[in-house]
């Protein structure tokens, strides 16, 4: 039996920034607003709260990490998920109100904004999950207003297996696993600190 060692090494260096930012992560699930996309009583104030808030996470990250990144992943168009957001809250008749950008620091170097697309990206994986505790709400039973959690739908998996080669094909040619890590973990830590400071809109 043959051993692939640089399919090993980019295994572990996928293992070692899952692990170096779970903690931030599960910082980030802790939250109310976090947890209530999952509650069974979610209500539709809540919900669309949710979406404005990734909403402010998303035009952030298309703004200002996009451009950094056009080299590295050549689909970034396909990625943007700004619009289904608002076709989602213009569906529930939910304005959106202007917010502070969410990534701030401004001195970002690409294996930094690779960090941050990771997380941002990531969380695409889960929709489809949340995607059927949201139906249960009458209003978004009929595929309306759902758009953002459908996300790219069958083609979930691929597409996050198509974005992991590309950063672990740019981590390997330029070896920057740490800075990589380190712009998913303040990407966390800026999601969670949004989501902490940012007041529900009652509209």
């Amino acid at each position: 039996m043959t051993t692939n060692p640089g399919l090993n090494t980019l295994i572990d260096f996928l293992d070692k920034l899952k692990k170096q930012t779970a903690d931030a992560h599960k910082n980030l699930e802790k939250l109310s607003v976090s947890a209530s996309i999952l509650s069974p009583n979610l209500q539709i104030e809540d919900y669309c709260h949710y979406l404005a808030l990734m909403h402010a996470v998303h035009k952030s990250t298309q703004e200002h990490i996009f451009p950094l990144l056009s080299g590295v992943f050549p689909d970034l168009e396909e990625r943007k998920k700004t619009q289904w957001i608002e076709n989602d809250l213009a569906f529930l008749n939910y304005k959106i109100t202007e917010s502070n950008s969410v990534f701030r620091y401004h001195d970002i170097s690409i294996p930094f904004a690779i960090g941050i697309l990771y997380v941002v990206e990531g969380s695409s994986l889960g929709g489809r999950f949340i995607l059927k505790n949201v139906e249960t709400i009458p209003v978004l039973s009929n595929q309306s207003g759902t758009s953002y959690f459908a996300g790219y739908g069958n083609k979930t998996g691929s597409y996050w297996k198509q974005f992991l080669s590309a950063l672990t094909e740019y981590q390997q040619k330029y070896n920057c696993e740490d800075e990589i890590i380190e712009g998913a973990v303040y990407a966390f830590d800026c999601i969670h600190n949004h989501f902490m400071n940012t007041v529900k809109n009652e509209n």
